[in-house]
């Protein structure tokens, strides 16, 4: 499906964009951990200063969100990961037009990517922001918050760092809400703190939530902060 995001104008990602499918093949081995240890891999290495904080978005959308925090704080390193490859390549490429080098935004499996590329301890926040519900119940399974997806956030999150969760849909809250009350042991809830680039009357204000607020949606947040 194409949703005519350029507007008949090429949709060029340049340098912010890359594309997981580019990454180097996992090697054959008995663990995840191995994985990792065998690849040494560390997706800061794409940032010209690859010390800096760094922040993931899972769900990045149209990269509103990224566009407006990232530059408020100029001294983190912010990296999108969205599934859909136009809103990929639509983020990306108003990325690169507005000449930020502390944002880059990849293609491909956000879950997959964290499981099996992403080092122990070294993400600050992780974002994440009107997520698709997938409402039917054999779909579920695909939804990002799963007991096993909030262990692997733990994993990569620094000591304190949080995840920052927003929907506008009912049930995927009591099911994001069942979920956090069973990694109590590894996560402390607090509430939502809005960013400094949402606006007036905004949560975080991306996209989907101008066009929720329109529709009069209501909205849950929460934050949860790794023990």
């Amino acid at each position: 499906m194409s949703f005519g995001l350029g507007h008949g104008r090429e949709l060029v990602p340049g340098d912010v964009g890359i594309d997981m499918r580019t990454l180097p093949r996992l090697p054959d081995a008995p663990t995840v951990a191995e994985v990792r240890r065998l690849l040494a891999f560390d997706p800061r290495s794409w940032f010209a200063h690859p010390e800096r904080r760094f922040e993931l978005e899972i769900g990045s959308g149209k990269g509103t969100f990224l566009l407006q925090q990232s530059v408020l704080e100029p001294e983190t390193n912010f990296l999108g990961i969205e599934w859909a490859g136009e809103f990929w390549a639509y983020a990306a490429d108003r990325v690169r037009r507005a000449g930020l080098s502390n944002v880059k935004l990849l293609h491909g499996d956000a879950t997959e990517f964290i499981k099996t590329r992403v080092p122990d301890g070294i993400v600050s926040v992780i974002h994440l922001y009107f997520s698709d519900p997938w409402p039917k119940t054999r779909h579920h399974k695909r939804r990002v918050v799963q007991d096993h997806t909030l262990r692997e956030f733990h994993r990569i999150l620094a000591p304190s760092g949080e995840l920052r969760i927003v929907t506008d849909h009912d049930e995927l809250w009591q099911w994001d809400v069942e979920h956090v009350e069973r990694a109590t042991d590894i996560f402390e809830r607090r509430s939502f703190e809005r960013p400094a680039s949402a606006g007036d009357g905004e949560f975080v204000g991306t996209n989907f939530e101008r066009k929720f607020r329109r529709e009069g949606r209501p909205f849950h947040a929460m934050t949860l902060v790794r023990r």
